[in-house]
């Protein structure tokens, strides 16, 4: 796999390569954070329905709650992400990386609890043991260097790695030896035997 196109840069703690959309499910982070984990789930709505718009809604507290019998079991939901990338390679936005989103819930990784303290978290569009398209991992590499460039990235891990047990995201059928060969050298630690 070839370098990845560097995107363009910062507007603060926002992505001016991403779509903006600003979720109100974020908050500070706590004094001294140390923003150096980036965490890849999965996700799709209705589960394995692609292109639907229902994650943003769901991001920015928008989603129809009755739109969708699955939905019934999230009502009241309000959670977010920092990045979203959908199955074309379209990138957006939800929380600046400077703030602390609400996508790892109940986690441990690298002896520290409560991963959203110091995480980056990007969430795939996709679901669990089926596999991802060339252009998100593309649009994955592009922004894991734009978030080096910024932040002091060192870990790589997945939802399943920081809540083994309670998630499985993104699952088997993301490539860790794909990413692997593509960060190669920038110093970053994904997770043991990934």
């Amino acid at each position: 796999m070839t370098a990845p196109e560097p995107l363009p840069g910062w507007r603060g703690d926002w992505l001016r390569a991403a779509r903006a959309l600003p979720s109100p499910n974020q908050g500070a982070r706590p004094a001294g954070a140390v923003v150096d984990l980036l965490v890849v789930h999965s996700i799709s709505l209705p589960p394995g329905e692609y292109g639907t718009g229902c994650v943003q809604q769901l991001f920015t507290n928008r989603l129809d709650w009755d739109a969708h019998p699955y939905f019934a079991a999230m009502r009241g939901l309000e959670v977010s992400c920092h990045f979203f990338i959908e199955r074309g390679g379209t990138l957006w936005q939800f929380v600046g990386t400077d703030r602390r989103a609400w996508h790892a819930g109940r986690s441990r990784y690298r002896g520290r609890d409560n991963c959203n303290d110091d995480s980056i978290g990007v969430e795939l569009e996709g679901i669990e043991g089926r596999p991802f398209e060339a252009a998100q991992y593309a649009a994955l590499l592009a922004l894991c260097a734009a978030l080096l460039r910024r932040h002091h990235l060192r870990y790589i891990a997945g939802h399943e790695h920081i809540a083994p047990g309670r998630k499985q995201d993104p699952g088997a059928g993301f490539d860790w030896s794909r990413l692997s060969r593509a960060l190669a050298g920038r110093g970053l630690l994904l997770p043991p035997g990934a």
